[in-house]
């Protein structure tokens, strides 16, 4: 599909309208200072019903806008708080395009947040 080693890969924690395209994504991502460039970087968005996503990438010379829609099930996607993004491995985004959830597990330690990403089936 395309080619995403070598690239930060960033979920945006709480919902996006969905109406937004590319110029509004990347308002989002400046907004919220997610990072310092758009070089090398992926960022994921989720819809308020939980069964869409957008992906932004740039590309050298301009911008990708990709969308998965899933026909049956949800991603439980993080709310937005104190964590505005998550940064996904290449075996989670993998696993996201591949038609499995991405699931979360948050742990408090001592004043530290620690978030795991796991996959799991959509399909049960």
């Amino acid at each position: 599909m395309f080619d995403h080693s070598g690239k930060q890969i960033y979920l945006i924690c709480g919902t996006t309208d969905m109406r937004k395209r590319i110029d509004g994504l990347s308002a989002i991502v400046n907004l919220q200072n997610i990072c310092g460039s758009f070089d090398s970087a992926m960022f994921i968005f989720c819809n308020r019903s939980r069964n869409s996503v957008k992906i932004l990438e740039w590309d050298q010379d301009g911008f990708w806008l990709y969308q998965k829609r899933l026909e049956k099930g949800t991603f439980p996607w993080p709310k937005e708080g104190k964590v505005k993004k998550i940064t996904l491995s290449r075996d989670e985004f993998s696993c996201l395009l591949a038609g499995t959830k991405l699931r979360r597990r948050h742990k408090s330690k001592l004043k530290n947040t620690v978030w795991m990403i796991f996959c799991t089936s959509i399909h049960k």
